[in-house]
């Protein structure tokens, strides 16, 4: 079986979740919970049920939950599927009617890279007794797709139709194994496995625990592994001896008593979270504030898989400085029992903030209680306990004692923060750095802390400032509300001319039962070999070659350019200036003189820093090679995007002809660019590797070891000025842009040219200069992703608009409508602008969003809300499709016809999860005038279709489906092969002309997200796309990739930040320590709509590329982060709201909650200046 996937190790992704079914002898019922196979020891399975997604449905016959996210167009690369199918079946099988906060609740530990989520959730929420959608045809006023107001585009029919789902019949879920129910009343016996280094007993007695305790001290207790087995997988870290206790009645009982609840330390935390929520139901309120606590610690705790099993003692063990449980239990006196005696006057709330709200390490996690005198607001007893700020969990053990008997005030507040910023001292090298943002977060959480409980007091205290009111509310999000606008095929469309209909992926009812084959499902050969990489321990060294290594000399490449080697790869520091720098692009002209054009004002010289990105594919790197034995032939099986470059490097380094080596890829699970150059780090050297073995060789990098050598994106500095009338009319742009490209050339020259291609954006700037540097470092070769240098060189021109327009005291929407070209006009490279639809998406994006109505809406929410503010911001996109290499815009198809009448397709592309095959099938359906049903496309290799572009530069459907459709005009049925080529491409950068795009795709995005400005947390409410994607292929793929790219651009421009140590070593290589955007991360409201009416006669049945240009739309979500913060700046700071500030890219909590001047960042930042000393005045905030 193969359906369960490897995407990390380390429980963070939920790829391999599984359902575990158990008879639960304390509650006499079987119980059903989610875990992550990959940290579940086979030893602990013993007495219980494993069902994988193989075990609910096959392709013959599905099961609701498989047929939902297939049909509703929720699997893409599918490699996340049966993670998320899993999760879902365990949902249903306890609860068959969830409510849609128990649906998103249940993928709290899923991740996945391609769709956006929004599918998926939309599909599953037909599951709900509260949310399925009606696609639009019930009678319930408040559809989303009812709400019509100052909407200029009639809704089209639902992507797909619920009415056509399967429905859920509990009655018909696999029984539990009567043997093991005949089990549940035998006594149990302690258990030992004993394999070669270690040894793991299941005791069944807490005597037989405590024995083995006194004989074997050093043995580790170990009841979910969620923390041990990451100890031993990244760490390398051996335990001979693991005692198991969760079969011991005393750790796994629940007592309730007069002192509170009582939890055995084997008790998992999902059972904590289920016993509290009963209590916080039936108890009085005075008596559940620490229930409160706990529970939301527990909330965004982790995901159901590790909840599941983790214990609450093994929480407490472990003693981690950054705990979510700690601080609470510390602060509310907890000990053997979780202590909640309710006294009247007692106040208990609990704070954490991370990176991502689901699934994530806390930076400061803290836990505050407070007790009353009886009848007065005179403190008796006050705890503050932290974890995140030293190397265990600490109370402010010189600050509370201060407190006692003075009242709950001003005073108390001033003096509180004070000393908590005195005694909570980080230096400025402390592990986890964060330094300020850290130290303002103590801060803050006590001003939370003090305002809740202000408001609890209610008259006692006075009244609570209303402005006030809203820091202390918890995070709550309502039920999504989505829309997908898409223009319905023509009446009189055939049938069996699917093109234009939203078809589902080809493969996705494979995906979504397991039963899709991926590279490293691929059975095991016989005699096999793994390869295993060996990274080095320094980052700039000499390595001695041996001879016999070096294969003809000709190991060396890098990309298409000869600059790296397959064998050594220096991967572990960074050098912190740039040297071997070349210059790569130059257009335009220069900066005019302010002097030169009455009028004329400038900004002043600014900066912005763009941080890289990690392609976290779920599925990482793999090939396997297997020699033939006969003439140098070789067959790999590659997870690449490049079949081309893998042939001839393998081809290169073994010194063979092309023709001898065969690569060959079915799908991938995701690549975003990754897999365009870096596979072949992995595909040469296991193709190296079987040569000299004469042996298959199989190697499938750890997600560790993918992170940590492939590669990101590319990491920019800009340094720009810029000319403008007071109108708000830009005159003269110069921009100077610096890439990050690590170690060797790659890709970087050519992303550098984008970059600088798209340093306009959507702007007609009559003087520019740009020109850009890629900075050679001693780091992995930076490399292509989705977006391929345009993101950066358009966020930089979006960042200096916006600047234009605050110094102007002119909307910004205003100033970039102002600016942004016309149908006709010349870019700064000189290429017309054709069929250029990007107002009517300005337009039609305003008109949808109720933009202006929203904008004033926002304004009042500002002037309510003292410490949460929101933003608006809509922004356009302009992205050019093509290869900047003229010569790889080409594709190629060969088609075999069959005497059945069936059709097996072959392209030049590959499938990663992008719906190309499910495109090509679709063009080849209208080209040839048969239904879908008879053409097949069963993989991409280089014995079928040679010399192909890598899938890349989201041309591949345009090259690829120009290609069949040239072979089906053609008379002559016995040519099978037949290649394409787009025409007119090319361009000099030494004469500024040519056309380096073939057509350009436009699209606008308008979203308001809200921030607290206490924290750095933000939340995104609502985002509204205009795209223009031409005449959709399929409007559900298209609709897909739009929100996916989307949601990988939140991720960019918010959240995900590469960490290094001050040695350059990688800090971020899995899902704990490097976040990507996750189901709770989309915006609440998020409606897409394809422009209509906009045929593209420059591409197949007039479409245009999807995959890339909808990233940079997630922009809009950055800016409207900046506009809140402005807003936030202007009431608590000594600046105005013309004042310009920096916020680089990602806008994340820590730089969102820095960037919200106020009294408590002014008051950390005078005590790193002036650190305080004995006899020294308190410094009031």
């Amino acid at each position: 079986m193969c359906g369960t996937k490897l995407g990390c190790g380390e429980g963070g992704c939920g790829a391999c979740t599984v359902m575990i079914s158990k008879y639960d002898r304390l509650r006499n019922k079987i119980v059903h919970f989610s875990v992550n196979a990959c940290l579940t020891p086979i030893c602990s399975l013993h007495h219980v049920a494993v069902t994988t997604v193989e075990g609910i449905g096959n392709t013959k016959k599905l099961h609701p939950v498989q047929e939902r996210i297939a049909k509703s167009h929720g699997s893409q690369c599918g490699f996340c599927t049966p993670g998320i199918v899993m999760s879902m079946y365990t949902l249903l099988r306890n609860k068959p009617e969830p409510t849609v906060e128990e649906i998103e609740n249940a993928f709290q530990g899923n991740l996945c890279r391609c769709t956006g989520y929004r599918p998926i959730l939309q599909g599953f929420r037909t599951f709900a007794k509260d949310g399925g959608c009606c696609g639009g045809s019930g009678n319930n006023p408040n559809c989303c797709m009812s709400q019509t107001k100052d909407q200029t585009i009639a809704p089209s029919s639902s992507l797909f139709n619920p009415e056509d789902f399967k429905p859920l019949d509990p009655t018909q879920e696999p029984i539990f194994p009567p043997e093991l129910l005949r089990l549940k009343d035998t006594p149990r016996k302690t258990l030992r496995f004993e394999g070669e280094r270690v040894t793991w007993i299941q005791v069944s007695t807490m005597e037989e625990l405590l024995d083995l305790k006194a004989q074997h001290p050093d043995a580790k207790l170990v009841v979910g592994n969620t923390e041990i087995g990451i100890e031993m997988k990244f760490k390398n870290m051996l335990f001979p001896l693991i005692i198991c206790p969760a079969w011991i009645l005393e750790l796994t009982s629940v007592a309730h008593g007069p002192e509170g609840i009582s939890f055995g330390a084997a008790c998992p935390l999902s059972l904590v979270e289920s016993v509290l929520v009963d209590a916080i139901a039936t108890l009085p309120e005075q008596r559940t504030e620490v229930f409160r606590g706990v529970m939301e610690q527990l909330r965004w705790f982790a995901g159901k898989q590790v909840k599941s099993v983790a214990s609450i003692g093994g929480n407490i063990i472990t003693a981690s400085p950054i705990s979510d449980l700690n601080p609470v239990l510390m602060a509310s006196r907890a000990k053997l029992t979780l202590a909640s005696r309710g006294e009247k006057g007692e106040f208990f709330s609990a704070f954490k903030q991370a990176s991502r709200r689901e699934d994530d390490i806390a930076k400061v996690t803290s836990g505050m209680r407070v007790l009353f005198k009886p009848g007065t607001t005179e403190v008796q007893e006050l705890s503050l306990c932290f974890g995140g700020m030293a190397d265990r969990t600490v109370s402010a053990l010189k600050t509370t004692p201060k407190q006692l008997s003075k009242s709950w005030n001003e005073e108390l507040l001033q003096d509180v923060c004070a000393g908590l910023a005195e005694e909570l001292h980080l230096a400025p090298d402390a592990p986890g750095g964060m330094v300020e943002f850290r130290r303002t977060l103590t801060l803050s959480f006590f001003f939370k802390f003090y305002l809740t409980v202000l408001q609890k007091l209610g008259r006692m205290c006075g009244k609570l400032d209303p402005t006030f009111a809203s820091a202390t509310l918890l995070f709550q999000k309502d039920p999504p509300a989505n829309v997908q606008l898409f223009q319905e095929v023509p009446k009189g469309q055939s049938e069996e001319d699917m093109v234009g209909r939203p078809m589902p992926h080809l493969a996705a009812d494979m995906q979504a039962s397991g039963e899709a084959v991926y590279c490293d499902d691929i059975p095991r050969y016989e005699n096999e070999l793994s390869l295993r990489l060996v990274t080095s321990t320094r980052a700039h060294a000499k390595i001695t070659w041996s001879p016999e290594v070096t294969m003809n000399n000709k190991g060396f490449f890098g990309g298409l350019f000869p600059l790296a080697s397959v064998l050594v790869r220096a991967s572990v520091a960074v050098i912190k200036h740039c040297s071997g720098g070349s210059q790569a692009t130059t257009a335009g002209i220069s900066l005019y003189r302010s002097g030169l054009i009455r009028g004329l004002s400038l900004l002043p010289p600014g900066e912005l820093y763009i941080g890289g990105q990690e392609h976290f594919y779920l599925e990482t790197h793999c090939t396997i090679a297997v020699p033939k034995g006969e003439a140098g032939e070789m067959e790999l099986f590659v997870s690449t995007q490049n079949t081309m470059k893998t042939q001839s490097f393998i081809a290169k380094m073994l010194g063979v002809p092309d023709n001898r080596i065969v690569v060959r890829v079915k799908r991938m699970g995701g690549g975003f660019g990754g897999k365009e150059t870096r596979s072949t780090l992995i595909s040469t050297a296991v193709a190296l590797a079987a040569y000299k073995t004469g042996r298959p060789v199989r190697c499938m990098l750890d997600r560790d070891e993918d992170m940590l050598i492939t590669g990101g994106r590319h990491p920019f500095l800009a340094k720009y000025k810029v000319g403008f009338m007071k109108t708000g009319t830009i005159v003269a742009l110069e921009v100077a842009h610096f890439s990050n490209g690590g170690n060797s050339e790659d890709l970087s020259r050519s992303i550098m040219e984008r970059a600088v291609f798209h340093m306009d954006n959507a702007y007609k700037i009559p003087n520019i200069r740009g020109t850009g540097r890629i900075c050679k470092t001693n780091l992995p070769s930076n490399t292509a992703f989705r977006g391929f240098g345009g993101p950066q060189g358009m966020l930089i021109a979006e960042y200096w608009m916006s600047e234009v327009a605050v110094t102007c005291g002119l909307p910004a929407e205003e100033v970039r409508r102002k600016n942004m070209y016309k149908e006709g006009d010349l870019t700064h490279f000189n290429q017309k602008l054709e069929g250029f639809t990007l107002p009517r998406c300005w337009d039609e994006c305003i008109a949808s969003s109720q933009y202006q109505a929203r904008k004033m809406e926002v304004e009042k929410f500002n002037r309510e809300n003292c410490w949460k503010k929101r933003g608006l911001c809509i922004i356009p996109t302009k992205f050019g499709i093509s290869f900047t290499l003229s010569f790889l815009n080409q594709g190629g198809a060969l088609v075999h016809v069959y005497t059945d009448g069936s059709v097996l397709l072959t392209h030049g592309g590959t499938e990663m999860g992008q719906g190309l095959h499910t495109k090509m099938v679709q063009v080849a359906s209208r080209a040839l005038k048969i239904p879908t049903s008879k053409i097949h496309i069963t993989e991409t290799s280089t014995n079928t279709v040679p010399n192909t572009s890598p899938t890349a530069a989201s041309a591949s459907a345009d090259l690829n489906g120009q290609a069949i459709y040239g072979w089906a005009c053609l008379k002559h049925i016995n040519v099978s092969l037949f290649s394409s080529r787009t025409p007119n491409l090319g361009y000099s950068f030494e004469t500024n002309s040519g056309n380096p795009f073939h057509y350009f795709s436009y699209g606008v995005a308008c979203s308001e997200v809200e921030i607290d400005c206490l924290t750095g947390d933000h939340k995104n409410l609502r985002t509204d796309i205009v795209m223009d994607v031409g005449s959709s292929l399929n409007p559900a793929i298209d609709i897909g990739q739009v929100e996916g790219a989307f949601v990988q651009g939140l991720g960019l421009f918010t959240m995900e930040e590469l960490h290094y140590s001050p040695e350059g070593s990688l800090h971020t290589r899995g899902p704990s320590t490097y976040k990507i955007p996750a189901f709770g991360s989309i915006p609440i409201e998020f409606r897409v709509s394809l422009l209509r009416d906009c045929p593209n006669k420059r591409a197949i049945y007039a479409s245009k590329a999807v995959g890339e240009p909808p990233l940079f739309l997630a922009s809009s979500i950055f800016f409207a982060i900046k506009d809140a913060i402005r807003a936030a700046r202007a009431q608590h700071g000594d600046s105005n709201a013309k004042q310009l500030f920096q916020l680089d890219s990602p806008a994340t909590p820590e730089k969102i909650r820095n960037a919200c001047v106020d009294q408590f960042t002014t008051l950390v930042g005078y005590l790193d200046k002036f650190p305080p000393h004995p006899g020294m005045d308190r410094v009031n905030i």
